[in-house]
């Protein structure tokens, strides 16, 4: 191990997770493929937090006291954090460390203090500014990292796999999102997608394994009153377990909606087909450059409505921030 890490001990890794999920499962995917154990620490914040970083700079300040008081020595040898607010809390261990800790960054966190982090993992979507002069942490990745990986889905066609043996193939795995802040999914949008699968399930002879968000709504209601295919249906707040994941492991094409980065990310975290639903208005354009992004290199195509049967790699950005952070330093499972 380099930059003054002891290699002959275990590295001890913190990774920081928050209230976003997004970025929780960003954070563990990354250190589930790093392979090595690691700590959780979970972080609860005050009104502080909404602070600008750079008015912050390194601190605690914006944390309860509570998780204040869980970030204390023996500091890590690596922190894994995500989200702009995690970033004055990474810098602070670094500083209490006295430089030991290494900081690995999802997700840009601005330019104050930038110098501090290690690795910082900037998504080709949020359409980053090139590197500059003597920066050398950035590492530009595809889509978002999860903790979708070979094993999770072995495992899930192991619980789910009897329970959609009845419907005919091809099963399309059909992920419904929903509104975002900025654009609005409308239930003439629900109804169109809808359609859009029905057709494509009907003309291969298939069925669909159907799932809602919870930002669904009445769009998400809508995308099923169109289905007239053999199907199952799981909508958000349904009691019993989700079945997302096992829709994942016995599909043999995914459908997704274009609003969430997570969601195409990990439809694509296996090597079947996978379309994406993303009409005039509905996304923004940070979602549009990233779909784009899984259409030239393969891992993606739009929805037109007919079923072709294609293979791509699986992805996962995950497996790329993990692998480079074994090059760095040394660590090894």
């Amino acid at each position: 191990m380099t930059n003054g890490t002891d290699n002959t001990r275990k590295p001890l890794i913190w990774v920081l997770l928050d209230d976003r999920a997004g970025n929780r499962s960003q954070c563990l995917g990354v250190a589930k493929l790093l392979g090595l154990d690691y700590e959780v620490r979970e972080l609860e914040y005050t009104a502080m937090a909404a602070l600008p970083n750079f008015l912050k700079g390194a601190t605690f300040t914006g944390l309860t006291r509570q998780s204040a008081n869980n970030l204390h020595a023996p500091w890590p040898d690596l922190v894994i954090a995500a989200g702009r607010r995690t970033a004055s809390i990474a810098r602070a261990i670094k500083r209490h460390s006295k430089g030991c800790a290494h900081l690995v960054q999802i997700m840009h966190p601005g330019q104050s203090g930038l110098a501090d982090f290690d690795i910082v993992c900037v998504p080709r979507h949020d359409k980053p500014r090139p590197a500059r002069h003597g920066e050398t942490n950035i590492l530009y990745m595809t889509g978002a990292p999860h903790g979708i990986t070979p094993d999770v889905i072995d495992a899930a066609a192991l619980t789910w796999g009897d329970k959609f043996a009845h419907l005919p193939r091809p099963r399309i795995a059909v992920f419904v999102g929903g509104s975002t802040r900025r654009k609005e999914f409308t239930v003439e949008m629900g109804r169109t997608f809808g359609q859009l699968v029905d057709g494509m399930a009907r003309d291969a002879g298939g069925s669909l394994l159907i799932t809602t968000s919870r930002r669904s709504g009445v769009a998400g209601q809508a995308v099923v009153a169109e289905i007239s295919v053999p199907h199952m249906a799981y909508h958000w707040g349904d009691g019993g377990d989700n079945p997302y994941l096992g829709y994942l492991a016995v599909a043999d094409a995914i459908v997704v909606t274009g609003d969430s980065v997570s969601m195409c990310s990990e439809a694509c975290a296996t090597n079947v087909p996978v379309y994406i639903f993303a009409p005039k208005g509905f996304v923004t354009d940070k979602h549009d450059r990233l779909h784009q992004f899984l259409y030239d290199q393969g891992y993606a195509r739009a929805l037109e409505g007919a079923f072709v049967q294609w293979n791509h790699p699986a992805l996962n950005a995950a497996g790329t921030i993990a692998e480079a952070i074994r090059n760095r330093y040394g660590f090894t499972p």
